[in-house]
C-alpha cells in the first residue's frame, strides 16, 4: 500500500512538472517544490537520466602520464577512467571481480589496479594480473576475468562516460554546440585548478543557479555583481543536450577579455562570455581568456557533490604574469563559490517549506524553462 502510494505521489509530481512545462515562456513557472524533495522522483532520475546520459567526469589533460587515474560515480556505478599504457583514455567499472571492493578512490598514478580487500590485481587494460593463492581452486580461471568496459569519449578536452551502450556519440549530440563556441578553443584551455566540495542543496537548484544570471546583481553583489549588467545578457531557446547564454561586456579582470595574442576570437567575441549547461550536470563558464566548471552528483535530495576546477586560455598561460593571473582567477573564483553556496543552500531550505510554490520566471531564467523541459521529458519516457 505505501509503495501504491509513492508511486501515485511521484506520478503525479511528473504530471505537474509536464503541464507547468506546456506553459508558454511567457507564463513560465519555476519548478515543484517536490522535483527538488521527493526522494522518489530521485530514484526516477536516476533510472532515466543518470544511467542513460553521457555525464562529464572532467579534463583529459588530468591524465597526463600512463596510469593517471580519476574515479565517479554513475548512477550508482562506480567507475575508474585512467590512461593506458597506450596513451588510450578507457574508462572501466571500479568494482573488483572477487568480493566486489571498490578498487581505486579519488584521483592518482598506478601502474596496476590493486584491490584493497584481497590484493585480486588487474592490468590498466581491466584484464586480471594476478589473484593470491587461487591457484589450489581447480575451477578459477584468470583470463576469464576482465573489469567490464564503459563507454568514455572525450570531447572539447572533457572526459565524458556513460552506461549506455546505445547513446549517440557525445560529439553528434554536442554537435550545435561546437560550432556556437567554435573560435575559443576550448579545447586547448589549460586547468589549474581542481577541488570537490559537497554541499547541502539539491543538484538542480544548483544546476539552475548557474545557468541564470538574474542572480547576479544580488546574490554576487561583493563580488562580480557591481560589474554584470542584465541588460547585457541574451538567453536564446536552448537545444536537446544543452542550454547557454551570453553576456558581452568590458570584464573586471584582464583574464575576462580575449588575450593580445588571441587570434581566434574577433569583433565583441573578444569580449563574450558563454555560460553552458550541458545536461545533465556538466556547467561551464567560458571566457576568452578562462574557463570554470562545475560537474554535479546528487548524493540524496539535500546533497550534492561537487568537481570544481577551472584555468586559463592557453595565451594566459604562456604570459609572464601567467601566475598572477591564476591565483587572481582562483581567489575570485573562491569568494563567488562562497555566494552560491549560501544562495542554493538558502533555496534547498525554502522549497521544503509547506507554503513554497513556484513562481514566474523572469526572461534571463530562458535556461531554467528549457532544463525544465528537458528534466520532464526525460523522466516521462519508459
Amino acid at each position: 500500500m505505501a509503495d501504491a502510494a509513492r508511486t501515485t505521489a511521484v506520478e503525479a509530481l511528473v504530471n505537474d512538472l509536464q503541464t507547468g512545462c506546456e506553459r508558454p515562456f511567457s507564463d513560465a513557472r519555476s519548478m515543484p517544490p517536490g522535483v527538488y524533495t521527493s526522494p522518489e522522483f530521485l530514484a526516477l532520475e536516476e533510472s532515466t537520466i543518470f544511467q542513460r546520459e553521457w555525464q562529464c567526469v572532467g579534463r583529459a589533460s588530468a591524465l597526463a602520464a600512463p596510469g593517471d587515474y580519476l574515479t565517479a560515480q554513475i548512477a550508482g556505478q562506480p567507475v575508474v577512467v585512467l590512461l593506458d599504457e597506450t596513451n588510450t583514455i578507457r574508462a572501466m567499472s571500479n568494482v573488483c571481480l572477487h568480493r566486489m571492493s571498490v578498487l581505486l578512490e579519488g584521483r592518482g598514478n598506478v601502474r596496476r589496479i590493486v584491490c584493497p580487500y584481497h590484493a585480486w590485481n588487474y592490468n590498466l587494460d581491466g584484464g586480471l594480473r594476478g589473484a593470491p593463492m587461487m591457484d589450489r581452486q581447480s575451477g578459477f580461471c584468470k583470463e576469464s576475468y576482465a573489469l567490464p568496459k564503459v563507454r568514455c569519449e572525450v570531447w572539447q578536452g572533457w572526459i565524458y562516460v556513460t552506461l549506455d551502450t546505445n547513446a549517440p556519440p557525445v560529439a553528434t549530440q554536442l554537435a550545435e554546440l561546437d560550432m556556437l563556441i567554435r573560435d575559443y578553443g576550448m579545447a586547448d584551455y589549460i586547468e589549474t585548478f581542481y577541488e570537490e566540495h559537497v554541499w547541502d542543496t539539491n543538484w538542480k537548484i544548483l544546476a539552475e543557479n548557474f545557468m541564470e544570471s538574474y542572480h547576479l546583481p544580488m546574490l554576487h553583489r561583493a563580488t562580480v555583481g557591481p560589474h554584470s549588467r542584465l541588460d547585457e545578457m541574451e538567453c536564446p531557446p536552448g537545444l536537446a543536450a544543452f542550454n547557454y547564454h551570453w553576456i558581452t561586456k568590458e570584464a573586471s579582470l584582464p583574464i575576462g577579455n580575449a588575450h593580445p595574442d588571441n587570434q581566434r576570437l574577433q569583433g565583441h567575441w573578444r569580449k563574450t562570455t558563454a555560460l553552458l549547461a550541458i545536461y545533465p550536470t556538466h556547467l561551464v563558464t567560458l571566457t576568452p581568456g578562462y574557463f570554470w566548471y562545475l560537474v554535479l552528483q546528487p548524493q540524496g535530495t539535500g546533497r550534492v557533490h561537487i568537481r570544481f576546477g577551472g584555468g586559463l586560455a592557453p595565451e594566459f598561460i604562456a604570459d609572464p604574469k601567467a601566475n598572477d593571473y591564476m591565483a587572481t582567477l582562483k581567489a575570485l573564483l573562491d569568494e563567488v563559490n562562497a555566494e552560491d553556496k549560501r544562495g542554493v543552500q538558502a533555496v534547498y531550505r525554502g522549497v521544503q517549506a509547506p507554503l513554497a510554490k513556484p513562481g514566474h520566471l523572469s526572461h534571463l531564467e530562458r535556461p531554467n524553462y528549457d532544463f525544465a523541459r528537458y528534466l520532464a521529458q526525460k523522466v516521462s519516457r519508459p
